[in-house]
């Protein structure tokens, strides 16, 4: 399981509004501290919008910023919004395993493991350990 740039870069954009705690945010602002494209923030703030994890506000003063605090969001539950499925083979994306050679596959139990593994670090880890991590480092 690779986690793309489009997945990274929205746990960037939902860090960067979570560090400036409940304040209105303009992309082009989170554009130059993280130094990511505003038409490419465009389209991860569209499926963060859409899903409910931020909030806009139009006009003077008007951007975005989290719609909960940071504590309530895992990185998991942000990274599946954007990249859908975390699992590491195709065969495990849906809830029943509908491949002809899971009862045979040796394999499978190995990929099982990862993606428990996976899972159980993104669901672990929240928005607000990131800011604390990155408070830590300032």
């Amino acid at each position: 399981m690779k986690v793309s740039t489009k997945g990274r870069y929205a746990l960037r954009l939902m860090l960067d509004l979570a560090l400036e705690e409940d304040k209105m945010v303009k992309l082009k602002d989170v554009a130059a501290r993280q130094e990511i494209s505003v038409k490419y923030l465009e389209q991860i703030i569209s499926v963060l919008q859409k899903c409910g994890y931020v909030k806009s506000m139009r006009g003077p003063g008007g951007g975005y910023t989290l719609a909960k605090k940071p504590e309530e969001y895992t990185v998991g539950m942000i990274l599946r919004q954007i990249e859908g499925s975390l699992a590491p083979v195709s065969c495990l994306e849906e809830e029943e395993n509908s491949c002809s050679r899971s009862r045979s596959c040796v394999t499978l139990r190995l990929w099982q493991m990862l993606y428990d593994a996976i899972n159980g670090v993104v669901d672990q880890v929240t928005l607000g350990d990131l800011v604390e991590w990155e408070r830590g480092l300032l």
